[in-house]
């Protein structure tokens, strides 16, 4: 008897690594919605995929939309074994701290951490039917505090370092969970630039690890290249 269909979400999928990961999702036989808050752009990603990929439109700094899209998810499958937290946004790349409007922090944070907090909040009930559910959560080297500060997109670097708190809380929250996050290092992406030495390929190896091949123990830790990193 063969085991029964993984099913993800992914948010922010349309590009980069995020789209990267529902390939490599999809490849291994996982049916996946890919999200994203532009229908255009969504619906052509998950086309571009083969697999069972299907497009939810999600603007995860909008509560309706978000439980909008729940609703829309619950209609198609009556559980979720994945969920990865991928959309992001950079702000403030060339500012400083000294610079930064309260404005550009509000939406950053807006969309990189209370976005992620309250997605997994409407899927819990989904992620609750599931065997061993798992949720990824895509932050960055910007927020690690244990390598040092550096004065480069705060709004941005706060935002993930209380994305990895979060990811703290939820796996404190949800013992039955698996729930990290996850530094992709510099990557070739539009975020990243061409400069980056990774590609998306590598930069989604580890969600895609945690996602499907990893112990369901590990919780509630930030990692790289598959290894635990300080935060």
């Amino acid at each position: 008897m063969s085991a029964p269909q993984k099913v993800a979400l992914v948010t922010g999928a349309y590009k980069g690594i995020g789209l990267e990961v529902v390939r490599q999702l999809a490849a291994r036989g996982v049916r996946v919605f890919l999200t994203a808050r532009q229908r255009g752009a969504g619906e052509k990603a998950a086309a571009s995929i083969k697999g069972d990929v299907h497009f939810v439109l999600l603007d995860v700094s909008d509560v309706e939309s978000i439980e909008s899209a729940a609703r829309v998810v619950a209609k198609q499958t009556d559980h979720l074994d994945i969920l990865i937290n991928n959309a992001a946004i950079l702000l403030d790349d060339a500012g400083s701290v000294l610079d930064l409007e309260g404005e550009t922090v509000l939406k950053t944070f807006a969309t990189n951490t209370v976005g992620p907090m309250l997605v997994t909040q409407a899927f819990q009930p989904l992620l609750e039917q599931s065997k061993a559910p798992r949720v990824i959560n895509m932050s960055s080297g910007a927020g690690q505090l244990a390598d040092g500060l550096q004065d480069w997109a705060p709004a941005y670097s706060m935002s993930k370092t209380a994305l990895n708190s979060l990811t703290q809380h939820f796996a404190a929250a949800l013992p039955r969970f698996a729930v990290n996050s996850v530094s992709p290092g510099w990557v070739r992406t539009d975020m990243g630039g061409d400069a980056a030495p990774l590609s998306v390929e590598q930069g989604a190896d580890t969600l895609v690890w945690l996602a499907l091949d990893a112990p369901q123990s590990l919780t509630g830790k930030f990692l790289r290249e598959r290894a635990e990193i300080a935060w």
